[in-house]
């Protein structure tokens, strides 16, 4: 699959460059989040590129949820389990885990059908920013930190009506922020649609931290240099 040059792999487990889950980020989920450049100090694999592999690695089940609880650094080395069941985890050697996966139903294999889904919903999960999250902070009055802009990718669930599918596609569905203090939980409901016709829904949950009163110049500058770079490197 496409996804061989965003990790590198040996006998025992696979790891992720920094190059690579900037890369990736930057040419499959057309994401900017500067803690994916390469020469950030809180570098952190992209959390769409851990569902990617486990898709590759174990298939699309008709349902799943991913939890993300720790973020990745780069080379770390993670150990996928040859055999998992159910429920399994995504751990380093130390048996950190940094991804819980939950799943059930039928299981397509299909590496067609895969790699459509997988491109579709990682270009749809890294529009977060700005097109989704900047009118949700508008209208709840609050934004994140400019200077040190925080957004944990905390889980992501879907649930197919079947896995007859030829071209899958990712379109949003609703969306949600709550704010409690400087925390917020953002939610952004999705249908996956194929032919024309909703054949599965999904649900993505983000973690906001430091959040601050909402303060237009601040948000125009922030979203004026994310669109900056993400044009930059469209013309390199």
């Amino acid at each position: 699959m496409f996804l061989q040059q965003f990790y590198t792999r040996d006998e025992l487990s696979l790891s992720i460059s920094a190059e690579q889950g900037s890369g990736f980020a930057k040419t499959i989920s057309n994401d900017f989040n500067p803690i994916h450049d390469v020469d950030s100090k809180r570098f952190c694999v992209p959390g769409d590129l851990l569902f990617a592999l486990v898709l590759e690695r174990y298939g699309l089940s008709q349902q799943m949820r991913f939890e993300f609880s720790g973020m990745v650094s780069a080379d770390t080395p993670l150990v996928l389990p040859e055999s998992p069941g159910d429920q399994f985890e995504i751990a380093d050697a130390r048996e950190k885990t940094y991804l819980k996966v939950s799943r059930s139903g039928d299981q397509v294999q299909d590496q067609q059908i895969l790699e459509s889904l997988i491109k579709n919903y990682v270009f749809f999960s890294g529009q977060n920013f700005p097109h989704i999250l900047v009118p949700l902070m508008a209208e709840k009055n609050v934004m994140i930190n400019p200077q040190r802009p925080l957004v944990i990718y905390e889980s992501m669930s879907l649930q197919l009506e079947t896995l007859e599918l030829r071209q899958p596609s990712v379109e949003l569905a609703g969306t949600s922020l709550e704010v409690d203090g400087k925390r917020g939980n953002a939610e952004f409901k999705f249908n996956l649609v194929d032919g024309g016709k909703i054949v599965g829904t999904g649900v993505k949950t983000l973690i906001l931290s430091g959040l601050r009163e909402y303060q237009q110049e601040a948000i125009d500058l922030m979203v004026a240099t994310y669109l900056d770079n993400q044009a930059r490197h469209s013309e390199a």
